[in-house]
């Protein structure tokens, strides 16, 4: 079976990154993983790098320094990411709410931008099983549904336009969510 996602990476000479895009429990993270995987490529988190750029956690930056310093953090990770070849790339879920943001993945040349989507209540749902989980992300956003439900209105547009390809998660298992972006690729050779 990798032999089919293998031969699948090597017939895209021209593609280097595959960033995924969308909301929270969109499943960025764990579908990244499992498709950087069967690619044999990096996989990268762009959270995961700003807490190394900044050396402390998400929430200590927000807390410490303010969603401004975040976004410049943010900015500078993913330019920096935009530039490795062949990687997996979860964005975080406001990354392209910040327009110097979506001009960079509208214009990084040999990458494709997948949003993965679902419905909010599909979305909501799979946040607040997480939460369950003691090793989980704190979404402090949880905390009031309709603020939530605000936050994925206004940034549905910003995915749509940066993304080159829509996966239509919401029936989907993490591993149905990978054949279908692999299936896209195959499509695209």
């Amino acid at each position: 079976m990798l032999d089919a996602y293998l031969d699948v990476s090597l017939s895209l000479p021209n593609l280097e990154r595959i960033v995924l895009t969308g909301f929270m429990g969109s499943g960025k993270s764990t579908v990244g993983r499992l498709l950087a995987e069967k690619l044999q490529w990096q996989f990268t988190d762009l959270d995961t790098v700003v807490e190394e750029i900044a050396g402390k956690s998400l929430p200590a930056i927000f807390a410490e320094e303010g969603e401004e310093a975040f976004r410049a953090y943010e900015h500078h990770a993913l330019a920096s990411l935009l530039i490795q070849p062949r990687i997996v790339l979860a964005l975080g879920g406001g990354a392209p709410e910040m327009v110097a943001n979506r001009d960079l993945l509208t214009t990084a040349e040999q990458t494709l931008v997948v949003l993965l989507e679902a419905p909010f209540e599909v979305l909501l749902q799979r946040c607040l099983v997480q939460a369950e989980d003691p090793a989980a992300t704190v979404r402090p956003i949880l905390a009031s549904h309709a603020a939530a439900a605000e936050r994925f209105e206004r940034r549905v547009p910003h995915y749509r336009a940066v993304a080159h390809e829509i996966v239509l998660s919401e029936a989907l298992n993490a591993e149905q969510t990978v054949d279908a972006i692999i299936a896209l690729l195959k499509q695209s050779t």
